[in-house]
């Protein structure tokens, strides 16, 4: 589908950006997923770190990341991230990962020793991890927080009835409890959750994911719009109009939200600096 008028993606220019990733040896969700937003946040020297390497144990239909056989486990990567945050200036740092299902933890330990070597670095930087679902593993999910992160991220993706073709290694109920026992664990590191909009999902079906979240006491939320990232992923279905967005977000901090960023091009890590200072809506 031709993407409508209302959808304008910049060319991704570097601003030294990637002459700083690929020198400290990183990889970026945004190259990886092939995210719409690369110039906008390049050109304000920032990206999201994707740690445990560049290969996925699920096979997730709306994701550009490589399903296959991941590598070993880089015991320097944690360093070199927060390398490349120093040289990036960056005052906020978003962590994010490949599922790793091979792990024990799933990769939680790497997670808490990136966010300590981030923290090493930059003392005053805040950080928020997106992390995969640990496969429902609590524990797991209490070695990240306990090395604290400001903000603890976990995708919901989209509406349980289509997680049979979205997310077909995944389980929504899984997702919801993850949210929800992070707060309740640390209820002083904020919780956020994002949703993508275009895959057949119906209204009802949205408004009714946004209260569970609301109800596991989930903090910022991002909507957007998918857009498919190579012919081999699964298609558009429709193309969500701006004035739905609005309309998502105004319900959302209807319902409670602190923040909520909603708009076709809204990433779950976009602009996480400025919703993380963002106070009731405001």
């Amino acid at each position: 589908m031709r993407h409508p008028e209302w959808i304008k993606v910049r060319s991704a220019g570097t601003h030294g950006t990637k002459k700083i990733l690929r020198h400290h040896r990183v990889s970026t969700v945004c190259e990886e997923a092939r995210c719409p937003n690369q110039g906008k946040c390049f050109s304000k020297s920032t990206a999201t770190f994707m740690i445990l390497g560049d290969r996925c144990t699920r096979n997730c239909s709306f994701c550009a990341v490589e399903s296959s056989k991941p590598l070993p486990v880089d015991p320097n990567e944690p360093e070199r991230v927060a390398d490349a945050a120093l040289s990036l200036g960056l005052k906020f740092v978003v962590i994010t990962s490949v599922t790793r299902d091979d792990l024990p933890d799933g990769g939680a330990g790497h997670f808490a020793g990136t966010i300590h070597a981030v923290r090493d670095k930059l003392r005053s930087a805040r950080i928020e991890v997106l992390t995969p679902d640990f496969r429902g593993d609590i524990e797991a999910v209490k070695i990240v927080l306990e090395a604290g992160p400001d903000v603890f991220n976990h995708n919901v993706e989209t509406v349980p009835r289509l997680y049979s073709t979205v997310r077909p290694m995944a389980d929504y109920l899984t997702s919801i409890n993850i949210l929800k026992s992070a707060k309740k664990l640390y209820p002083g590191i904020k919780t956020k959750s994002g949703v993508m909009l275009g895959l057949g999902e119906k209204e009802p079906e949205v408004l009714s994911v946004m209260k569970d979240l609301r109800d596991a006491e989930c903090d910022f939320l991002t909507i957007g719009q998918y857009l498919q990232p190579r012919r081999n992923n699964m298609p558009v279905v429709e193309y969500i109009k701006p004035e739905i967005f609005e309309q998502y977000k105004a319900a959302g901090l209807e319902m409670g939200f602190t923040a909520v960023a909603s708009s076709p091009l809204t990433r779950s890590s976009m602009d996480a600096g400025e919703m993380f200072e963002i106070k009731n809506g405001n």
